[in-house]
């Protein structure tokens, strides 16, 4: 009776201790999944709009899985309870035995708390193990029999040691000296089983097991992230091995991490000697970082930007960033992350190209004739502004549009195709083309073939140059070469006329003195008047073809102008063109070349001819000689079809004229220009006030120093 009243007080302290405890671990338990619970509720409403229609469920139903977890662990609590109550019953009767239905009934009790809390432990994922100090399983749920594929009794009462080759038993005796100490541990455990060869990695968390203050043994909590491991490791195996720097920084501007890439990219010798620079300095700019910041505040992402990093040794490199902030679930930020592609290379490489093309740019710009590009079908791709000057027409007007063989621009479709049939290597052909403003102009165009990278012909590069006053100057060569040979010519035929006239003259004279009749001497007398007229004529021509000889002589322009219209008299006649001319007296002298000054006026004189046979069938021709201040003027005016002032300065270029074709050279105007400027002087073309033109030649006083002999 002693004895059984001892022992109800010993086993009420420890049911009562076992209450405290038990209820202590239930509040956690319950307040645990109420936690856990609102945790899902709360972060699955923040994305539950955005999971699609047919996932929504899960959230939907990992919370009511919470919720239905804690109202089972409540109805263990009230078996629980009431198994109490049953301990609480037989403490009162402890002077009684208790009966063998009450020990029966507790004993279902038991069992059945037992066998569900057992299969609540069992329902985890994670590993749990109870294990005493020198590794023997004491108990384990059902993940962790799975873990090693044996079944549960098997597992039960067995050493660690049998299972697992690492961490091996020393390395848990190394530990358990300061798990003594901290009663906990925590932290990434590399698991490897004898049975299988790959490696698993559990985040673990280890509580002591204590009895009576000494520790006993321990419970393992785990979860396996084996496969997340993987995935960090892939993930970091990518992040050192991207050719593009890959960073991670603070909000504060700090680098966090980055890769080997970044580390070469900006000329460091590893990676905390990076990490250790603040992120400020590593810009070339110092706002640039705040431009970047304030963009990533407004867009959130941003995708290559162009920004300029200074390296280690201090040469600037071109980065392109693209970067994104990461926020936390109440959207402050807590790091940024993004790619650097170094494009420093390929900047210089497209500023080469930007100085080569802005210098062939340049180049075919000041380049004389006018480059066309055609592509294989004939259409213009590309035109220099020259074409204005040659074409007489603007690049726009004419890139794609396509070469036709229309009359105007025959020859060059001819060029074109053989040279894309590769008949012509480089071929060239002159053709005329008449302009916008009518005007006729000789062009020269040299073609050659256009090919690609492949070697495949995809169209025809060509020049074209205007030779019109190429042209125009060689004919005038020619026709200066005519000119000297009939100069030549005229020479030596009055050289050889001179003799017979002057023997004919001689018998005329000698005749005379002997005639006695008066009509014979009337005849011999028309008879002299023609030879010394002849005679004449034959010295002016001397004097027209005579070369230009060095020094200055001392000419009267009324004789000149007498000279060359006794050299034309018989065409003027010949036509009707009578001579309106009024010699000047008490002119001064004109220092210079009397054959290139009849010339001058012989090409005046042919003008105004040829001008008044366009019109009419008679004229007149009307000469005047002025004295101004500083120089004399020479008039050639007449009555033929005019002068519009648009051509006044046009006819004095070569080839240039208003008359009909056929026997007209278009030089005279040029060639009397052209002589008048080596004298210093000038030719004017202008309207005259009746009707017809007028032509004024202008030669400078005083003569001395500004007449020049023909050179």
């Amino acid at each position: 009776m002693d004895a059984n009243r001892q022992t109800a007080p010993d086993a009420s302290s420890q049911l009562q201790r076992l209450e405290r405890e038990e209820g202590k671990l239930w509040r956690i338990a319950l307040l645990f999944l109420a936690l856990l619970a609102l945790g899902l509720g709360v972060a699955s409403w923040q994305n539950f709009s955005s999971i699609p229609h047919g996932l929504k469920a899960v959230p939907v139903g990992t919370v009511l899985t919470v919720v239905l977890l804690a109202l089972y662990t409540a109805r263990k609590r009230w078996e629980i309870a009431e198994l109490r109550g049953q301990l609480r019953g037989m403490q009162e009767a402890a002077a009684a035995p208790p009966s063998e239905q009450q020990i029966e009934q507790l004993l279902a009790i038991l069992q059945k708390s037992q066998r569900g809390f057992r299969d609540m432990v069992d329902s985890f994922d994670d590993v749990v193990v109870a294990v005493d100090l020198d590794g023997t399983i004491r108990t384990a749920n059902r993940a962790w029999a799975d873990l090693l594929g044996l079944p549960f009794p098997d597992v039960i009462g067995h050493k660690l040691s049998e299972f697992v080759e690492r961490p091996t038993a020393q390395e848990a005796a190394d530990a358990l000296p300061r798990f003594r100490q901290q009663r906990q541990w925590s932290g990434v455990l590399e698991l490897r089983l004898k049975s299988a060869l790959q490696a698993h990695f559990f985040d673990c968390t280890a509580q002591a097991i204590v009895h009576d203050g000494e520790l006993v043994g321990a419970s393992l909590w785990g979860r396996d992230i084996t496969r997340q491991r993987e995935r960090e490791a892939r993930f970091t195996e990518l992040f050192e091995t991207v050719h593009d720097g890959v960073y991670f920084s603070t909000p504060e501007g700090k680098l966090q991490d980055c890769n080997m890439a970044l580390v070469r990219m900006l000329g460091f010798d590893d990676k905390p000697q990076l990490l250790a620079k603040p992120i400020d300095e590593l810009y070339a700019d110092g706002n640039e970082r705040s431009k970047v910041l304030r963009e990533l505040d407004q867009k959130i992402a941003v995708r290559d930007r162009e920004i300029r990093l200074r390296r280690r040794d201090g040469r600037v490199v071109i980065c392109l960033d693209s970067s994104r902030a990461i926020f936390d679930n109440q959207g402050k930020v807590i790091r940024y992350q993004g790619t650097l592609v170094d494009i420093t290379e390929r900047r210089e490489i497209e500023a080469r190209l930007h100085q080569q093309e802005e210098f062939g740019r340049r180049l075919v710009e000041c380049f004389p004739d006018a480059i066309l590009v055609l592509d294989n079908t004939l259409r213009y791709t590309y035109a220099s502004p020259r074409v204005r000057e040659v074409l007489g027409c603007t690049p726009e007007e004419i890139i794609g549009k396509t070469v036709t063989a229309d009359p105007n621009t025959h020859e060059p479709f001819r060029l074109f195709n053989d040279v894309l049939a590769g008949k012509e290597g480089i071929g060239q052909t002159d053709y005329a083309l008449r302009q916008r403003d009518g005007a006729w102009r000789t062009l020269r165009t040299i073609a050659s073939p256009l090919f690609d990278s492949q070697g495949d012909l995809v169209g025809v590069v060509a020049s074209v140059s205007d030779i019109t006053q190429a042209k125009q100057m060689e004919q005038q060569l020619i026709q200066s070469e005519r000119l000297a040979a009939m100069g030549q010519m005229i020479d030596s035929f009055a050289h050889e006329l001179n003799n017979p006239l002057t023997a004919i003259m001689g018998a005329i004279d000698l005749l005379d003195t002997q005639a006695g009749a008066e009509e014979t001497r009337k005849h011999l007398r028309l008879l002299k008047e023609q030879s010394r007229r002849a005679a004449e004529v034959v010295q002016n021509l001397l004097f027209f073809s005579r070369p230009p000889v060095p020094g200055r002589n001392r000419l009267n322009l009324n004789d000149l102008i007498q000279r060359t219209l006794l050299l034309h008299e018989h065409s003027l006649r010949l036509n009707n063109i009578a001579v309106d001319f009024m010699p000047e007296p008490n002119l001064p002298p004109f220092e210079g070349d009397g054959s290139q000054i009849m010339q001058v006026f012989l090409n005046l004189i042919i003008n105004a001819e040829q001008a008044i046979r366009e019109l009419r069938q008679r004229g007149t021709l009307r000469i005047r000689i002025f004295k101004q201040e500083g120089e004399l003027q020479v008039s050639f005016q007449d009555d033929g079809p005019g002068l519009p002032p648009e051509l006044t300065g046009k006819v004095f270029d070569p080839f240039y004229t208003t008359k009909r074709t056929g026997g007209v050279n278009a030089l005279g105007l040029s060639i009397a220009m052209g002589i008048l400027k080596t004298f210093g002087g000038r030719l004017e073309g202008l309207a005259a006030p009746g009707g017809g033109a007028v032509f004024i030649v202008h030669l400078p006083l005083p003569v001395a120093a500004m007449a020049g002999v023909g050179r």
